[in-house]
């Protein structure tokens, strides 16, 4: 069911970094955002995948990680992505991305829950030091990075008490995420 997938679909942030995502499960997950929706059609969304040791270290570096957690400056080597997928706007086709971006994160997201990642999508990035270090060309505005990989956390989604919406780990390093309640959505 959906909500399944949507209740596994977390912002993953700790990975067996030894479990590689090979190209062609990169491809498939662009894939499944190729053919999700997009404002007016345009398709204006150009793709980078990272799949190698080099250029995901490169792409971790660029990358601010979990700004509730302010005694963590990211998961330590072994734990981090196995691949990055970096997603781009093409100023020719469009200086307006609306919301396409997020639609295909999701989509891409899911699909990966569907094969046992997981993933966390960043906008907090060093756009001009990632744009230098992967020779992105100035056509492309850099809207997010996704991070994937075999989660090597648990995540557990509770109420959220006093609107407070950081989440936060516990001693065992569990990750806690706290919602608000249908009710209280509902306007």
């Amino acid at each position: 069911m959906l909500k399944d997938l949507i209740l596994k679909n977390r912002s993953y942030r700790r990975f067996y970094q030894n479990v590689q995502i090979e190209k062609e499960n990169l491809l498939e997950l662009v894939d499944l955002a190729r053919l999700s929706a997009s404002g007016a059609n345009l398709q204006s969304l150009k793709y980078v995948l990272s799949y190698d040791q080099a250029k995901n270290s490169s792409v971790f570096s660029c990358l601010k990680w979990a700004g509730y957690l302010k005694d963590w400056n990211g998961p330590k080597e072994g734990e981090r992505p196995s691949a990055y997928i970096i997603v781009l706007g093409d100023s020719k086709i469009s200086t307006n991305f609306w919301w396409d971006h997020g639609i295909a994160a999701q989509s891409i997201l899911l699909g990966a829950c569907e094969k046992g990642l997981g993933g966390c999508m960043f906008a907090a990035i060093d756009k001009e030091k990632l744009r230098n270090d992967l020779n992105i060309s100035k056509q492309y505005e850099i809207l997010m990075v996704i991070a994937l990989g075999k989660p090597k956390e648990q995540i557990v989604i509770e109420e959220m008490k006093d609107d407070d919406v950081k989440y936060w780990r516990d001693e065992e390093k569990v990750h806690h995420v706290p919602k608000r309640s249908l009710e209280e959505i509902i306007v």
